[in-house]
């Protein structure tokens, strides 16, 4: 079972993903901190919790329904037997912005 970080960077403890996180509302936090529990004791438990991306092997989104019909996402890869937390964001469209992804993309060859 892979272990959770939500630093991207383990080197510089970089937690972009956490300052996120505090963001948001308590009601929330708690739906993406149980989501997050779900995908780390699950792992691999598959859709709809998660899917990976075809354009991008080895990263995967965590798909996140929140409070008032809001839809979050958390974009993560594995790497050393750890679940890496890349970049969250409250999804605004039906595809995945293109800068969301290629933040998300950076910090996982980063």
């Amino acid at each position: 079972m892979p272990l959770l970080s939500l630093k991207y960077d383990i080197d510089s403890g970089n937690e972009p993903v956490r300052k996120w996180l505090k963001s948001l509302g308590a009601a929330d936090r708690k739906i993406i901190g149980d989501d997050l529990q779900t995908l780390e004791y699950g792992w691999p438990i598959g859709m709809p919790l998660y899917r990976s991306f075809s354009s991008h092997k080895g990263l995967w989104e965590l798909r996140i329904n929140l409070t008032q019909g809001r839809i979050a996402r958390i974009l993560f890869c594995v790497k050393n037997d750890r679940l890496i937390m890349l970049h969250g964001f409250i999804k605004k469209t039906q595809k995945t912005p293109t800068q969301d992804l290629a933040i998300a993309v950076k910090r996982m060859k980063g």
